[in-house]
């Protein structure tokens, strides 16, 4: 009688049910939900840009913008569980290795395990909106208490210099990541008609730099606060976007980042039907 290997057999069995039919849906529709979070995002930008008072451009006021319509804690319920369905897979993932060449690399298994741990904060976030035990303050108000309380120990400027230079590389990282069109290689491209490649290389390039933006200014606004050693200008995502704003451009260029982002929303939605999600 063969005596099985307790470990490989655990390994099997994890990998099977990251391989698993449930899973790939899970995924499909957390991708889904980021979409839908994206586009809320954009279009409360959007009202901004035109001048309305008492909305936020972020996470926050996307949950209060869909909590005021009926039927609205349903979608956030669903938004919930498509967050953490996110979560297990990118978990999935850096357990398994992502799909594609190069998919096994520590590299990516740490960027999935990254991913994975930011949608569970989200699922998190939510589910403590609804029960109404979640925070209350906005992301705007909660960066600059982080900041100012990072920055009153020892080197801690430096750290948050680090950030926010950290954030700008990973915002010119994302515009670059759509203006090469790199994310046509976790698509399952073959299943498109050529028309409807273009249009989501279309979708995918506009709405990656869109967000490589939001990130870019982020991460000056954080090295900014550093060196004028003022938390007040680190801002959230909110706060990022007000920012744009104020540049010579004007409110118009707001409404192209959050158009940007509205993009970026439908394109997360044809990931959901194109995006290659089973682990390799």
């Amino acid at each position: 009688m063969k005596v099985r290997n307790p470990r490989r057999t655990a390994q099997s069995t994890g990998r099977e049910a990251a391989a698993s039919h449930w899973l790939q849906w899970l995924a499909r529709g957390g991708l889904v939900a980021r979409g839908v979070n994206y586009m809320l995002i954009g279009l409360l930008a959007v009202q901004i840009a035109f001048g309305s008072k008492g909305k936020r451009a972020d996470s926050a006021g996307a949950l209060h913008a869909v909590a005021g319509q009926d039927g609205g804690i349903v979608v956030l319920w669903l938004l919930a569980a498509g967050f953490a369905g996110l979560a297990l897979w990118r978990l999935a993932e850096a357990g398994y290795g992502q799909a594609g060449r190069r998919g096994h690399t520590a590299g990516k298994r740490l960027v999935s395990l990254g991913l994975g741990a930011f949608y569970g904060f989200v699922s998190a976030g939510i589910v403590a909106f609804i029960l109404g035990t979640g925070s209350q303050s906005s992301g705007n108000a909660e960066s600059q208490d982080l900041t100012a309380k990072v920055m009153a120990h020892p080197g801690g400027r430096w750290l948050v210099i680090g950030i926010g230079a950290g954030l700008f590389a990973a915002g010119s990282g994302l515009a670059a990541y759509g203006l090469r069109k790199q994310f046509t290689k976790v698509l399952d491209t073959a299943q498109m008609s050529a028309r409807t490649r273009k249009a989501v290389e279309f979708l995918g390039m506009a709405g990656n730099v869109a967000r490589g933006v939001v990130f870019g200014v982020a991460g000056v606004l954080l090295v900014i606060a550093a060196v004028t050693f003022d938390p007040k200008e680190a801002q959230g995502l909110d706060g990022s976007l007000r920012k744009i704003a104020t540049t010579p451009l004007g409110p118009w260029l707001l409404v192209a980042v959050a158009l940007g982002l509205v993009t970026f929303g439908v394109y997360s939605c044809c990931e959901a039907r194109w995006r290659v999600v089973r682990p390799g």
